[in-house]
């Protein structure tokens, strides 16, 4: 990997439940629009389900879900962020994606002690730019909690 541009990093902005998260640019493959997804039997209801992208079959969570946060229907801006992640695809299904963003790893702050239930295992930490925080997700620990792919 190049470590030339080690100062800069780049995340994948996007919201869930009116929040600003991101997660590192190196795991998101694409950001599609919604795809008709097929239900899987007998898996945690945060799996949404399958889908199709171009021949390869993908499992798909809902972030809404998968944070104990209300399901909502989808909307013209949900998408689904496909990310690979120890040689996996997962998509992730959010309420919409922002922008890519070049952050100094000095703007990344630790999580703050308040963070309630499961969803503190989940943050890598807090980005600071300006007035807007965005939560930064530990995408290994988003996939270590769950049974996708097994």
């Amino acid at each position: 990997m190049n470590r030339v541009l080690a100062e800069e990093k780049k995340i994948v902005a996007f919201l869930v439940d009116g929040k600003e998260y991101a997660m590192d640019v190196r795991h998101v493959l694409s950001i599609e629009k919604m795809l008709p997804i097929t239900r899987v039997p007998n898996v945690p209801d945060y799996i949404k389900g399958v889908i199709n992208l171009r021949g390869l079959i993908i499992p798909v969570i809902n972030l809404r879900k998968r944070f104990g946060m209300k399901e909502i229907a989808a909307t013209e801006d949900t998408r689904i962020v496909i990310t690979e992640f120890d040689g996996k695809q997962i998509g992730f299904i959010v309420d919409s994606a922002n922008d890519v963003v070049e952050i100094n790893p000095d703007d990344i702050g630790p999580q703050p002690e308040t963070v309630g239930n499961d969803r503190k295992d989940f943050i890598e930490g807090i980005i600071k730019l300006g007035e807007r925080l965005i939560i930064l997700l530990d995408l290994e620990k988003i996939l270590q909690k769950n049974e996708v792919g097994s």
